[in-house]
Formats: C-alpha cells, sequence, structure tokens
C-alpha cells in the first residue's frame, strides 16, 4: 500500500484551507447563470467540480460549510468519519469508507449549508477521497468560522467543535 506521502506526490496535492490535501480534478466547461442559481450565489458556476482530498490521522478537516451539496466517494486508506451540525444546530456523524458490516458508506451526500468536518478513524493512518460538487465549487460558496463563532451558534456542542476548529 503506498504511504499518504507518495499519494501526496503521485496525484500532486496541495494543502487545503480546512486541513489535508488536494486536487481540483474536474470543472465542467458548462455554467449555470447567476440568474438561474438563487439568491446564495453571486457569480456564474460551473455545472460540477471535482477534487481528490487526503486526510492524515494527525491532522483533521476544520468545520465549514459551503452552499452546494458535496458528494464524498472513499478511495484509499482509513476510513473517515464526517461530523455535522444542522443549521438548527444537531448534531450527526457517518462513516465513509470500505466495511459495510460496519455500517460504513462509499459514498456520501453532506447536504449544503450543513456545518461539517472530518476526521481519519484509524490510528498512524490516511484517508483519501473524492469529493464531487454540484453546481460547481468557488470558494466564494465557503465558509470556515472561528471556534468562538461556532460555539456562540451551538454552545451544547462545546466538545466537538473544540475538536474539529482552529482557535
Amino acid at each position: 500500500m503506498p504511504t499518504y506521502k507518495d499519494i501526496i506526490n503521485k496525484l500532486n496535492l496541495q494543502p487545503h484551507p480546512e486541513g489535508g490535501y488536494f486536487k481540483e480534478t474536474y470543472r465542467s466547461q458548462g455554467e449555470i447563470l447567476e440568474s438561474s442559481l438563487g439568491k446564495d450565489y453571486t457569480g456564474n458556476r460551473n455545472y460540477s467540480t471535482s477534487i481528490y482530498f487526503l486526510l492524515t490521522s494527525n491532522q483533521f478537516s476544520a468545520f465549514h460549510r459551503i452552499t452546494q451539496d458535496e458528494i464524498w466517494h472513499f478511495y484509499e486508506g482509513s476510513p473517515v468519519k464526517i461530523h455535522m451540525i444542522s443549521k438548527a444546530g444537531d448534531y450527526s456523524s457517518i462513516v465513509v469508507g470500505r466495511d459495510f458490516t460496519k455500517d460504513q458508506l462509499p459514498q456520501y451526500v453532506v447536504k449544503g449549508g450543513i456545518w461539517f468536518a472530518a476526521e481519519v478513524l484509524d490510528e498512524k493512518s490516511f484517508s483519501l477521497v473524492g469529493c464531487t460538487v454540484s453546481p460547481g465549487f468557488d470558494f466564494k460558496d465557503f465558509e470556515m468560522p472561528s471556534r468562538q463563532t461556532l460555539l456562540e451558534l451551538f454552545p451544547d456542542l462545546k466538545s466537538v467543535i473544540t475538536r474539529f476548529s482552529h482557535a
């Protein structure tokens, strides 16, 4: 099995602001006009985008949200746990991986507007996933608040917010 460093080099992954490493692998040429997207968007968006995303067990993907739905696809390594907080403040989690006997899913959709974070479950390991976004991703749709901001919104979720956010 390749090491995470091998994968980072082979796929030419770069550091991601939320944690981990990524590379955009697809951006459709077609666009959806802003007038067809609704009030949550400014500007046109590609129909769809896709990235490779790699996390190691000594890092996490910090709580963030995007406007669009994001589909996670499991590829290699340890299962990854996605932590989610709804707009109403309800916490849930799901494990994306290959072990169906442990209720892992090879693919999962995080709905747009949901705060979410992720972690690698196995120690001294990594997770390689793909993330597909539609309408296509644009950093204008990305929000990664401070720990304090999230704690003010969801004080009952202090433990999980503290674990998966930056000060």
